[in-house]
């Protein structure tokens, strides 16, 4: 790792949750590292505690994607995730897009949800298990309009710190998983506690 980015402690702070309006240190520190940083960091994550997503939305941010800076070019570099209980019990997610400005500027959110998911922890028994330390975030789950393209992504997410995340997204085609992307999760502000039919 490089000497001037400073890594997360990777230590669960069990301090009472206290977000900002700005992304932390740490956060950006994430998204300077290379996939191999990353790697290694994500293989020593934990896996999260579902019912502490449940009611939060959480800035994000994509890293690199298949190794080029496509994400500030593509308007996909900032976004939001938030993290809901369905009326049958089970935990889904959504997405919203958030206004392109400087990576340590504030998250614009535009209201609009969409790329939705269901959020479990991974099944050892499923195709999609490379890592059994994480939550699955499955978009083929989240009852998405047929043709968004966002029904094929599976990102695994592990814990690194009480408010700091590391996503590890690959595409689904048939029986191939590709590695798409890391992203980084923040937590940001309160976020709807119900599941809203779209």
């Amino acid at each position: 790792m490089s000497a001037a980015v400073a890594a997360p402690r990777l230590v669960k702070n069990e301090a009472k949750y206290n977000p900002t309006p700005l992304p932390s240190q740490e956060m950006l520190a994430l998204e300077k590292m290379s996939m191999r940083e990353l790697d290694r960091l994500f293989m020593r994550g934990e896996m999260p505690d579902i019912d502490s997503l449940v009611g939060w939305e959480f800035r994000g941010m994509n890293g690199l994607i298949y190794m080029m800076p496509l994400g500030r070019v593509l308007g996909i570099k900032k976004f939001v995730k938030g993290f809901v209980r369905d009326e049958d019990g089970r935990v889904m997610g959504y997405n919203c897009a958030v206004r392109n400005n400087a990576l340590d500027g504030r998250w614009n959110v535009k209201p609009k949800r969409f790329g939705f998911y269901e959020v479990a922890p991974v099944d050892p028994t499923s195709r999609d298990n490379k890592y059994l330390h994480a939550l699955m975030l499955d978009y083929s789950k989240g009852e998405n309009p047929i043709t968004d393209p966002s029904a094929i992504l599976r990102d695994y997410l592990v814990q690194l710190d009480t408010d700091l995340f590391l996503g590890k997204a690959y595409m689904a085609i048939g029986p191939l998983r590709l590695r798409s992307n890391f992203f980084f999760l923040e937590r940001f502000r309160r976020g709807l506690t119900d599941y809203v039919k779209r």
